[in-house]
C-alpha cells in the first residue's frame, strides 16, 4: 500500500510520534519546574489530543471560546479555563449549563464583564472563579501590571459571587524575538509583572492563588521561572509546531508534527507551479522569518508567493524539478489557524496512515 493511499490532497498530516514526543517533553518540563501545565486547546481543537495532554499530566485545559469549552466538557474533560471574556445573556445561560458539567474558570480585564458573571453566580447560587488578565507587553487584553491592575482587582473582588482565582497574561509578543535571550527576557518580565501585582494585592488583603502565563515561546524557558511564583503555563502551539516557530529558531525540524500534503496541478509558465492548497488550506498568515505562505520542504528556493482560495502559486527556480501529480509537503506558517480550516487531520506514523483526528471544536468561535 502506498503511503498516501488513505488520504487525498490537500490534507493536513500529523506525525503521531512527533506529537507524542512534544506532549511528553512539555509536560516533563513543566513538572521539573514545579509548574502546572494547562495547555491551550485552540491549537488542535481535538478531544483526543486534549485527553492525551491530561494523560501526560496536564492539570486542566485552556480554551479560547465558550463553544470550545462545551465540546471539551462533552468529551469528558472537566477542568477548563476560558481565556476570553464571556458576555451577553445567551452566552451566560450556556455558561451556567456548562458549569453543571465541569469546573470552569473565567477571565476578564473589565469590571462590567465581572458584574455580568456576578449576576450569573447569584442566579446559580455559587461563586464564579475568575482570572484577571494583565498586559505584560502584547498590548491586547489587560490593564498594566501593578497599581492599575490592583485597582481593578479590588473593585471586582467586592462583587458578590465572584472569587478572584488568579492573575493571567499572554506574552504573544515573544514571537517577535528569534533569539533565546530575547524570549527568555519576555518570559522573565511576564512572570515578574504578575508576581509584583500579586504582592501589591496581598498587601491589601486580597490573596492570589494562581499566577498563569501563556505562549509557546516562553513555555520553552519554564526552567528559568521555576520557583518564581508562577503556578501555571498555558502553551498551545507546542503540540504541532509550525513554520513560525521553526524559522524563529524555537524548534527543530524534529518537532514539526504538522505538514500539509499538496499536489502539483499546474506548471503554467517558467518559474511558476500551482498546487491544490490555497488560503482555505494554508491560511493567509505570513511568517516574519521566511517569505511566503508556508515552507516547501526539500525545495529551498521555492516561495509560496500568492494564495487564492484553492490555488497556491509558487515561484520556483526550475519547473522541471516538479511533475504534474507530484505530492509536495508544506510546513504551514501558523498551525492553530490551519487546524480550524479542516474537519479532520490525518494521523500518520512512519509516513503511513494510522487514524483520522477529528477537529471536534472546529468553527466553535462563539
Amino acid at each position: 500500500m502506498s503511503s498516501n493511499e488513505q488520504w487525498e490532497s490537500p490534507s493536513v498530516l500529523i506525525d503521531l510520534d512527533i506529537l507524542d514526543r512534544n506532549l511528553k517533553e512539555t509536560a516533563a518540563s513543566a513538572a521539573r519546574a514545579g509548574v502546572k501545565l494547562r495547555p491551550h486547546t485552540k491549537t488542535h481543537k481535538s478531544v483526543w489530543i486534549a485527553s492525551e495532554q491530561l494523560r501526560y499530566g496536564a492539570a486542566g485545559i485552556t480554551v479560547a471560546k465558550l463553544g470550545e469549552a462545551e465540546v471539551m466538557a462533552e468529551g469528558g474533560i472537566n477542568d477548563i479555563l476560558i481565556a476570553f471574556p464571556v458576555i451577553g445573556q445567551s452566552k451566560l445561560e450556556r455558561l451556567g449549563r456548562l458549569m453543571e458539567k465541569a469546573k470552569v474558570t473565567l477571565s476578564t480585564d473589565d469590571e462590567e464583564v465581572a458584574r455580568q458573571l456576578s449576576s450569573l453566580g447569584r442566579s446559580l447560587n455559587r461563586d464564579i472563579p475568575l482570572y484577571v488578565d494583565v498586559n505584560t507587553g502584547l498590548n491586547r487584553c489587560g490593564r498594566e501590571p501593578g497599581e492599575e491592575t490592583a485597582e481593578l482587582v479590588k473593585q471586582i473582588a467586592q462583587l458578590p459571587y465572584i472569587r478572584i482565582a488568579g492573575l493571567m497574561t499572554h506574552a504573544g509578543h515573544a514571537y517577535g524575538h528569534n533569539d533565546a535571550s530575547g524570549i527568555r527576557e519576555v518570559a522573565k518580565k511576564e512572570a515578574e509583572s504578575l508576581i509584583m501585582t500579586k504582592h501589591r494585592l496581598e498587601k491589601d488583603g486580597i490573596p492570589i492563588e494562581e499566577i498563569s502565563v501563556g505562549s509557546t515561546p516562553t513555555s520553552k524557558y519554564v526552567a528559568d521561572i521555576a520557583g518564581s511564583g508562577v503556578t501555571e503555563i498555558r502553551p498551545g502551539a507546542y503540540v504541532f509546531g509550525d513554520g513560525g516557530q521553526w524559522k524563529m529558531g524555537l524548534i527543530g525540524l524534529d518537532q514539526l508534527a504538522m505538514t500539509i500534503a499538496a499536489t502539483v496541478v499546474g506548471r503554467p509558465r517558467q518559474g511558476t507551479i500551482i498546487i491544490d492548497a490555497g488560503s482555505k488550506t494554508l491560511s493567509s498568515d505570513m511568517n516574519k522569518y521566511h517569505p511566503g505562505y508556508g515552507i516547501l520542504l526539500g525545495h529551498e528556493g521555492a516561495v509560496i508567493e500568492r494564495l487564492s482560495e484553492e490555488h497556491g502559486i509558487i515561484s520556483v527556480p526550475d519547473n522541471e524539478a516538479f511533475k504534474i501529480g507530484q505530492e509536495v509537503r508544506i510546513v504551514p506558517n501558523h498551525c492553530c489557524v490551519v487546524t480550524n480550516l479542516h474537519d479532520r487531520l490525518v494521523g500518520v506514523r512512519n509516513g503511513r496512515f494510522e487514524k483520522w483526528l477529528p477537529v471536534d471544536a472546529r468553527g466553535k468561535v462563539q
